[in-house]
């Protein structure tokens, strides 16, 4: 029967590989764990680290660009809005 290994370990093993740089190859070898078994955990660990960065979460800096940009969109609509009723009521006015 083979080895269980504990989630913890698993992304520990993965985070050397994927965020210290190290070589796989290196690591697998060390630690004594087959290859392909370890890249399968450096795979997981990098979709869930893509999935948290998806979006699902906004650091407070960027909340406040987000707002600003939004808050300029909305000046520039409304000045808009302004100019298209000015240019509607001279137009739609009869002529003496």
């Amino acid at each position: 029967m083979g080895k269980y290994y504990t989630n913890e370990y698993k992304e520990y093993v993965a985070k050397m590989v994927a965020e210290e740089g190290r070589k796989g190859t290196e690591v697998a070898y060390e630690l004594e764990i087959p290859y392909a078994t370890m890249m399968r955990w450096v795979k997981l660990y990098n979709e869930k680290k893509a999935a948290e960065q998806s979006g699902e979460h906004i650091t407070p800096s960027e909340l406040e660009k987000l707002k600003k940009a939004h808050d300029k969109e909305l000046r520039a609509l409304k000045e808009e809005n302004e100019i298209l009723k000015k240019a509607m009521h001279i137009f739609t006015q009869k002529p003496e």
